[in-house]
């Protein structure tokens, strides 16, 4: 399938199911992913006359326990499709992958997106637990200390000293 086809497809499906996106030029687009864990996932897609290019940041890089965050990262990376999670320089978080635009179908487009919000926003609540849980407490013992709501980080209760 030529990998305009592809694009049209792709821009298709992202209309279909209203996904707030920017076709920033031919073959190029980006996506934000509604979650609600990470409530927005942005990701690029580039579409080439060889593949589909998937690129999507998920986090920065951990505040702490860095090896435990990157081992627990590459444990991931076998359970998922199209798609597996990757370091920039810096040590942030990305999700990346690569497809080839041959025998790309719909259904194919529309799980790759599946995939990476999927990662995406179930991964990311672990990824600050086990990242930044120094920076969580702080977060609350400051929130406590001024009667400021707390509702966002009770699904951290596990990190109260």
């Amino acid at each position: 399938m030529p990998h305009r086809e592809v694009a049209h497809r792709l821009q298709a499906l992202l209309e279909a199911e209203g996904l707030e996106h920017e076709q920033v030029e031919p073959g190029r687009f980006v996506v934000v992913l509604p979650g609600r864990a990470k409530l927005r996932t942005t990701v690029s897609l580039t579409v080439s006359p060889q593949s589909l290019t998937v690129n999507a940041f998920v986090c920065r890089r951990p505040d702490e326990n860095a090896e435990a965050v990157y081992r627990w990262l590459l444990q991931q990376n076998s359970r998922m499709f199209g798609v597996a999670f990757a370091l920039d320089r810096l040590g942030d978080i990305y999700l990346v992958g690569r497809l080839p635009v041959s025998g790309l179908r719909d259904d194919d487009l529309d799980r790759l997106l599946g995939a990476v919000l999927h990662a995406s926003d179930e991964s990311f609540n672990t990824l600050l637990r086990l990242g930044f849980a120094s920076a969580i407490r702080r977060e609350r013992a400051w929130r406590e200390a001024r009667g400021e709501s707390l509702v966002n980080l009770a699904v951290f209760d596990d990190l109260r000293p």
